[in-house]
């Protein structure tokens, strides 16, 4: 997927995300987000739009010092899906306004304003999906967006240990976990080494990694993001169960 497509997504994921919590009950706990309700749900989610709106607004070209945004948060809980929604429209805007190929500061690989935008899209679809799991929904999506939200999440993950810290515990003596979509051939190759872990820039023969997980792109991506359970009916796990306990033990966030 190209920016003007994570874009429209971006527009596309919040409005899926505001019907689905507009009409329910806004004190329902998330399980997928322990410790939430839906209106925590929905104002993560405009917060971290109207965050990701600014940085993109500043261009910023070294690391945040401050996290403080104007939110202006309506005093009714009730009011958080119609925020949410104007808070896409505001990203929308300085979308619009910026060249998403100018160089940015961003704490993952792709160093372009871009990269935010990709960002926000995979931060709304995953909460859309944890309000739809919460009201006893399947969640569904598109597989060539799951596929590049897969790719998106785990091109990015050695460098998320900053807010996910357990990922910094992510190492194994050169041990290998393949990643597979059943309904494409997306694939991906994950390198653990006692320094850290990584991608591998070109996947190989899946069955010469130690470890292979396999679903379906959608389900691959709820996976990997810690909100399908590895047991689940349609994921194939093969290989060394101790290392792929050690990788969903550390990696989700």
């Amino acid at each position: 997927m190209n920016s003007a497509q994570h874009v429209a997504a971006v527009s596309t994921e919040t409005a899926r995300l505001v019907a689905t919590v507009k009409p329910a009950d806004l004190t329902l706990p998330v399980p997928t987000c322990p410790g939430w309700t839906l209106a925590d749900l929905t104002r993560h989610t405009g917060s971290v739009h109207r965050w990701f709106t600014e940085l993109l607004r500043r261009r910023i070209q070294q690391p945040p010092t401050s996290r403080d945004v104007e939110l202006h948060l309506p005093e009714d809980p009730d009011g958080y899906p119609d925020w949410l929604a104007e808070s896409a429209t505001k990203a929308a805007e300085v979308f619009a306004a910026t060249d998403l190929d100018a160089p940015m500061w961003a704490w993952g690989v792709d160093q372009h304003a871009r990269f935010w935008v990709r960002r926000m899209l995979f931060e709304t679809l995953v909460h859309r999906a944890d309000a739809e799991l919460a009201l006893g929904l399947t969640p569904r999506i598109d597989p060539a967006l799951a596929v590049d939200g897969i790719d998106e999440f785990l091109t990015n993950l050695p460098f998320a240990s900053p807010f996910a810290p357990l990922t910094a515990q992510l190492r194994a003596p050169d041990r290998t976990i393949s990643f597979r979509c059943t309904d494409s051939d997306a694939a991906w190759l994950i390198a653990l080494r006692p320094d850290g872990f990584g991608l591998l820039p070109t996947p190989t023969d899946p069955t010469t990694a130690d470890a292979t997980v396999e679903a379906t792109a959608s389900d691959l991506l709820l996976l990997v993001y810690g909100r399908l359970s590895r047991e689940s009916d349609g994921v194939q796990l093969r290989g060394d169960e101790d290392l792929l306990a050690h990788w969903f033990t550390h990696s989700a966030f």
